[in-house]
């Protein structure tokens, strides 16, 4: 299964090539950069999992650019910036919904038996090896901060 996403990612970057899909042709090119750079940081060809960490990460800089966009009231840059966001989401798994992380959060404190708070590192694991690619670490740790709180 290794190199699907990279080979996927190649192929879509020859297409955009083609078609001369400027916008999709420069944020598979940043991605395929920014997995060479974390080739290089752990010194290993990236598998499947790396890659949807870095993906996971390009998603997650562009929805806080958004943010920040909106909030400066730049909708020029925030429509480029969701335009960008949506090619690099179309590579990552599909998104887990809230109440698919309230059970699996559930299910997590009941089996490590956590009872507050201060359990919550006990959770968290576990959660994000779940989740990964799937939700962001932010919206797992305010469910698991709910759930333990009541």
């Amino acid at each position: 299964m290794a190199d699907n996403l990279r080979s996927k990612l190649q192929e879509d970057m020859k297409q955009a090539m083609k078609s001369g899909d400027k916008v999709r042709l420069l944020v598979i090119r940043t991605i395929l950069s920014d997995i060479g750079y974390a080739e290089i940081d752990k010194q290993h060809t990236a598998n499947d999992d790396e890659i949807i960490q870095v993906l996971a990460k390009e998603a997650k800089m562009h929805r806080e650019s958004i943010a920040m966009f909106t909030q400066g009231k730049r909708q020029d840059l925030v429509e480029k910036e969701q335009a960008e966001l949506a090619i690099i989401s179309a590579y990552l798994p599909p998104q887990a919904s809230r109440e698919d992380i309230i059970i699996a959060a559930k299910e997590a404190i009941k089996e490590v038996g956590a009872v507050g708070p201060g359990d919550k590192g006990k959770v968290m694991p576990k959660l994000m090896a779940r989740f990964k690619g799937q939700a962001e670490g932010r919206i797992i740790s305010d469910i698991v901060n709910e759930l333990l709180k009541g």
